[in-house]
């Protein structure tokens, strides 16, 4: 077994200034790691909080939409009821008076129509409002899983910088990476959606 000549010879003071570089390499480090995820994350979090704002206006946008929808289906129906009331009204009327009801009822069959048309107009918007949502809440998701581990890279590196243990930080590094990936896949729109992992965090 070959025996290192140059450690056997150290005295207790180099062997103490060899492991104090290596702590000081550790938290520099550390240090570097931290400080490059901390500026990362604040990035993705702008980012995220202008996500959250674009779908609370599209779920808003979707909800006025849908009552919109509401209110049309009830003027259609109310100028349905209208149209055969005035049908059954205007049997047994005389030649004037019929005319005069016809023209009623033409004028409530195109409301009828007319509410028809806006209510799914209305329809579709709200679909492609809960389109946009969703397309939003997938990058959303994104944002969210990157945050979570990230943060535990946080953590793990805080633990690594109290034990002094180089195998801890090079840990932290795997949940960085797949955090930093996220981020990336959040900021650039890149289609990368762990759905099981999200649905058990969600």
């Amino acid at each position: 077994m070959a025996i290192d000549s140059r450690a056997s010879n150290e005295t207790p003071e180099q062997k103490a200034s060899r492991t104090e570089a290596k702590d000081r390499r550790l938290n520099a480090a550390v240090a570097v790691t931290i400080a490059i995820l901390a500026t990362f994350m604040g990035v993705c979090k702008v980012k995220d909080d202008n996500i959250v704002q674009g779908m609370q206006q599209a779920q808003a946008d979707k909800l006025d939409h849908w009552a919109y929808y509401q209110a049309r289906t009830i003027r259609h129906d109310v100028a349905e009821s209208t149209v055969v009331q005035l049908r059954l009204a205007k049997l047994g009327r005389t030649g004037s008076e019929q005319a005069a009801y016809d023209q009623a009822i033409s004028q409530y069959e195109k409301i009828s129509v007319e509410q028809i048309t806006k209510r799914d107009a209305l329809k579709q918007a709200a679909e492609q409002d809960q389109k946009n949502y969703d397309a939003l809440n997938y990058r959303d998701d994104q944002f969210d899983l990157s945050d979570a581990l990230l943060a535990i890279a946080i953590a793990l590196l805080a633990v690594t910088a109290l034990t002094r243990l180089w195998w801890l930080y090079w840990l932290s590094l795997v949940p960085t990476g797949f955090g930093v990936l996220m981020g990336l896949a959040g900021l650039t729109g890149w289609a990368l959606h762990p759905d099981l992992l999200i649905k058990l965090l969600s």
